[in-house]
């Protein structure tokens, strides 16, 4: 039986650590002189208005230009650097733009030639993936002749890990990612991550793991400096054996294990062979969850703190990443504006089917498709809705008023500075180096 191939190599130099990952796993060999060719980091967040943690949590310019450097030596036609990036205003090209400015993506199209794009300014087609799973991609990376997937190895408090199928979630459309968020407890988001990458052109994947984000995937989260890169012409291989370094079996991955059964694949590596670096010599343990208390009715740090009056119960797959967004600020916000006296027995409720506790004294439902699932709930005694997609910040704050919990109204009107406040954690810490997502000083020969 012929074994996929996937590379683990430690990153110690530009160019020649990528090359030596890319090579050892003849990740493009199926690139051919004049071949379109669709480059996808992830950049999962970005804000305009503040430095923030990048490390582990976005691609490092560093990674893509290297790739792009190998695909010239190979010939390659066309190359698009393409990102969909998660914005509170849905009509927002701003803060893309700024971001393929700061992570020195412009100057790459001036140095190589290449394409930059905001999938959410490109058409879509729409894919049926089978299963009746149909969503809408972007179509450039739809018509490329060969795709390079580079994702950040990192947890995710939903799909436990976020790496090379994940990523491609970056790629459709705002209504397909919501469809993903299903209430359908048998068609949920891992049974449609699944499919993300089966309708692709041909692909690599090479995770950055330079960096890497435990109880990810955005800044909050814990960041290391790990200096792996993964590769393999198989996403699956690469995904799995990716999660093995992260102390992670393939078969307790949701989406892997749906992804391997689709596929006609065991769950573990059996079919896969590791080159470079061995797994054992440069695996870890990185925790995913976000731990609650016993009854699930509150984050553990709020419980321990003695938080009562409050039930806030753990987010659930159908909470789509618009309402995760705001979801933690709110817990942040909730937890500053405890003074020690138990709130007036409020429940808040998110996703899309969380159903209400009969007899609560105020209910906050936050979020769009929480308020459609409920509006004529009758075991809601006093429903306060923030109906919102997203919902607005100063709602949620007049809402949290309403049940009693005056929070600090500036926490809200200040967003896009919150990311900026985690800065401190890295300074000093010559590790954490920012020339990793700026453009190289070298110049393309």
């Amino acid at each position: 039986m012929n074994k996929h191939v996937v590379s683990i190599v430690k990153y110690d130099q530009p160019v020649e650590s990528v090359s030596r990952a890319v090579g050892l796993c003849d990740g493009l060999a199926r690139v051919k002189p004049g071949d379109r060719v669709f480059i996808k980091p992830n950049v999962v967040f970005w804000t305009k208005s503040v430095p923030f943690p990048k490390w582990g949590v976005i691609t490092t310019t560093r990674v893509i230009e290297d790739v792009v450097q190998l695909l010239r030596d190979k010939g390659a036609g066309q190359i698009t650097i393409g990102e969909g990036i998660v914005t509170s205003d849905f009509k927002d090209p701003e803060t893309a733009a700024h971001a393929f400015e700061t992570l020195g993506y412009n100057e790459l199209k001036k140095r190589y030639g290449v394409e930059v794009i905001n999938v959410f300014e490109r058409p879509f087609t729409e894919v049926n993936l089978g299963d009746g799973v149909e969503l809408s991609f972007n179509q450039d990376i739809l018509e490329s002749d060969f795709v390079v997937d580079v994702p950040v190895m990192k947890t995710h408090a939903q799909t436990v890990i976020s790496l090379g199928i994940k990523n491609l979630k970056g790629t459709i459309d705002l209504k397909s990612r919501k469809r993903c968020h299903s209430a359908d407890p048998e068609r949920d988001l891992h049974f449609h991550v699944a499919r993300l990458a089966d309708k692709m052109p041909p692909m690599m994947v090479l995770i950055d793991g330079i960096y890497s984000n435990e109880r990810g995937p955005a800044f909050d989260g814990t960041l290391r400096r790990t200096n792996l890169l993964i590769a393999s012409a198989d996403p699956l291989s690469a995904d799995l054996v990716g999660a093995r370094v992260m102390g992670f079996d393939g078969q307790k991955v949701p989406h892997l294990a749906h992804a391997a059964e689709n596929r006609g694949r065991p769950h573990d590596l059996s079919d896969v062979e590791v080159v470079g670096q061995r797994i054992d010599d440069v695996a870890t343990h990185f925790e995913w969850d976000f731990p609650y208390a016993e009854d699930g009715s509150l984050p553990l740090p709020m419980a321990k703190r003695g938080v009562q009056g409050l039930s806030y119960r753990k987010y659930d797959l159908s909470m789509c990443t618009y309402c995760s967004g705001i979801n933690g600020v709110v817990l942040s916000a909730i937890m500053m504006a405890w003074q020690g006296q138990p709130f007036d027995d409020v429940e808040i409720l998110t996703g899309k089917f969380m159903p209400p506790t009969p007899g609560k004294k105020h209910t906050i439902l936050l979020g769009k498709c929480i308020y459609q699932a409920h509006k004529d709930n009758p075991d809601i005694q006093h429903m306060i809705a923030v109906k919102g997609c997203p919902p607005d910040p100063m709602k949620v704050v007049d809402a949290l008023a309403e049940a009693g919990i005056e929070v600090n109204r500036s926490i809200f009107e200040n967003l896009d500075k919150a990311p900026g406040f985690f800065m401190p954690r890295y300074a000093d810490k010559p590790e954490f180096d920012e020339s990793f997502f700026r453009a190289s000083e070298q110049q393309a020969t």
